[in-house]
């Protein structure tokens, strides 16, 4: 089996995210194991000096090369990761060195394809490799993207996004999946999936995906308001009406409705569909069920009504959702009734 040699350069910086850096380099390494070392990866950690690096977790990491040691290599891939910085109000900022960016706009000019991890995004749009296209980042600095780079399409939402040869990636962990999917723009899809199920992924997800879900959004600042969106996810299949969660609260409608913008910033209604679709995801994900009784036992009553939630938050249907993450099935847990006993199964089911 020929071998194609890919040289994979990860830029390295003082406080730069350690998964970042770490995350990237099992993937490929995994790639070379899984194809026999057809994949022909050589993963190389780049900085300034030879000193050790500092990463923002406070393990040091020793670079492989120099940036000057990198002259007259041609240059695969550019992985580019991010660093960021936290005020006293607990407000995150990307943090973006000159130095860097002058680097990587030099190393970019020779290379095949950039990607960015996280807020590396940053990094690629002060070296203006981002101009006139659409990029993602962390959700918590989308905002600060988009206002120091109005050139630059910011969408904060897909794990990540591909624009020709540039790549740009969401959250820290969404380096395995930007990895992944580069390794099946490689190698193709087989290999990609495999590589994933050695590194005991939960699922391979693509670029489309919202990095958004029910248990990662901001969590309250008070206990009732905690305590109602546990008792939302314990009673997904009944039908938690605006009115029936005011009434748990013992508060009015409008006044629950101001209570979630604020606390949650979001609206009852699209809070509850939220935590419906996700555990929608869960049972299409590790079940046989059909959509008859996932869309029962998840409380959206009909088929119908799950599809379009689905195409709503995730923007794409219930059936392919299915095909591209199914793990192993298991039985179908009998959906719960209100009153606490098994319900009886949906016919079809």
């Amino acid at each position: 089996m020929n071998t194609v040699r890919r040289l994979i350069v990860i830029v390295l910086f003082e406080g730069v995210d350690l998964l970042d850096v770490t995350g990237p380099p099992e993937v490929f390494s995994l790639a070379r194991r899984e194809t026999e070392e057809a994949a022909g990866y050589e993963v190389l950690l780049a900085a300034e000096t030879a000193d050790p690096v500092t990463t923002a977790a406070g393990v040091r990491v020793l670079p492989d090369v120099t940036f000057a040691g990198l002259s007259g290599r041609r240059v695969d891939t550019l992985i580019v990761p991010g660093a960021v910085e936290v005020d006293d109000r607990r407000r995150v900022r990307a943090i973006v060195d000159a130095a860097v960016v002058e680097r990587v706009g030099q190393l970019a000019a020779r290379t095949r394809r950039v990607a960015s991890v996280c807020v590396g995004a940053h990094v690629l749009a002060a070296a203006g490799l981002l101009d006139g296209k659409r990029a993602t980042t962390h959700w918590s600095t989308a905002r600060q993207l988009a206002d120091d780079h109005p050139e630059v399409e910011v969408d904060a939402d897909p794990i990540f996004i591909r624009e020709g040869d540039v790549w740009t990636g969401a959250g820290i962990s969404s380096c395995l999946d930007l990895s992944l999917a580069l390794v099946a723009d490689d190698l193709g899809e087989a290999v990609a999936l495999r590589v994933a199920r050695q590194l005991v992924m939960y699922l391979k997800r693509p670029g489309g995906q919202s990095q958004f879900s029910v248990p990662l959004e901001q969590v309250s600042s008070t206990r009732r308001v905690e305590e109602l969106r546990h008792h939302i996810l314990r009673h997904i299949a009944e039908p938690l009406t605006v009115a029936d969660l005011a009434a748990r609260l013992h508060v009015s409608d409008r006044q629950l409705t101001r209570i979630f913008k604020t606390e949650l910033g979001t609206t009852p209604h699209a809070y509850v569909e939220s935590a419906r679709v996700e555990v929608a995801r869960h049972r299409l994900e590790s079940t046989d069920a059909t959509l008859e009784r996932v869309a029962t036992a998840c409380g959206f009553g009909t088929v119908d009504t799950l599809v379009r939630a689905f195409r709503r938050r995730l923007d794409t249907t219930p059936t392919e959702y299915r095909r591209r993450f199914r793990t192993a099935a298991a039985p179908d847990p009998a959906p719960v009734s209100p009153s606490g006993r098994a319900a009886p199964l949906v016919p079809g089911g």
